[in-house]
This record gives structure tokens, sequence and C-alpha cells, in this order.
């Protein structure tokens, strides 16, 4: 029996982004009934911040049960099909993965320390990205190699 492809989303703190694109990537999968194993983690663990689940809670996304991980917490860490990099610093911190691993770097803003509206702009232009990728897998494609264009993010 084939196992559901594994997917890690990688963040600096798994406080924001990595967390957002967590539950959309679940979410966009749901949808499209496709099976995937999501999990996001980050190179150090903080918190989970009340601006992210403020904003996926917007869109029907409760990350109240999220807590904030590292790789060390991560069941077989080791053992991923993709490996997706959503900051600059986890990108160069990423650890090396065998060869069958598809690496992939999306570098979202960060939007800690700026409005609701920066809070939105970043969730939807990750929820653009991961509906993107599931499209891909969906139609047995790698994950793609680059972002999706959105608009932009605002300054704060």
């Amino acid at each position: 029996m084939p196992t559901s492809p594994r997917v890690l989303i990688l963040c600096t703190h798994n406080s924001a982004r990595s967390q957002m694109a967590e539950a959309l990537l679940r979410e966009a999968a749901r949808q499209a009934e496709l099976e995937l194993d999501v999990y996001s983690a980050g190179t150090e663990a903080t918190r989970v911040k009340d601006d992210a689940k403020t904003v996926m809670a917007e869109i029907g996304l409760d990350l109240s049960s999220h807590t904030s991980k590292t790789l060390h917490d991560v069941p077989d860490p080791q053992n991923f099909d993709a490996v997706i990099t959503v900051c600059d610093s986890a990108a160069e911190a990423c650890p090396v993965y065998p060869g069958q691993t598809v690496r992939r770097h999306y570098p979202f803003v960060d939007p800690s320390g700026g409005s609701l509206d920066r809070w939105r702009a970043v969730r939807d232009q990750l929820q653009t990205q991961f509906e993107s990728v599931v499209g891909a897998l969906k139609n047995g494609q790698e994950v793609p190699p680059s972002y999706a264009d959105s608009p932009p993010v605002p300054a704060a």
C-alpha cells in the first residue's frame, strides 16, 4: 500500500508563515481529496503568534491547537518527499536531505510586527502558493520550483 507523500514546511521560529502554510496546505489537500502527510517546523521553537491565529480564523482555519516545533519534534524528520522553506534564514539553515527529497524555497515576507492587513496579504499569498502545490501534486507533477505571483504585501 503506497504511503501519502510527506511534506515539511520549514521556517525559523515555526510561529507564523510555516504554521499558516501547514494549515493551508492541509486544507487545500483535503478539498482536492489528495492525501498528504503535512508538517511544519522551525530551526528553533517559540510560540504560534496570535495574529497568525486571528487571520487564519478569518478563513475558517483554527490554529489554536498548533504549537511551535523544531525538526526534533517531527516524526521521522529526515524522511520527506518535499521540504519547503518559507523564509531565507530557514533556507540557509535547512539540513541536507536525501537525494529523493525535493527542496523548494518560497521566500514570503515576515508579517510579524505588521498590521493585520499585512498578515492577511501574506496569508493570501501562502494560500495561492500552497493551492498550486496541491494542484501540481494532484496532477502527478513535482512541487512547483518557484512561487506564484501574488499582489504585493503592505509595508506595515
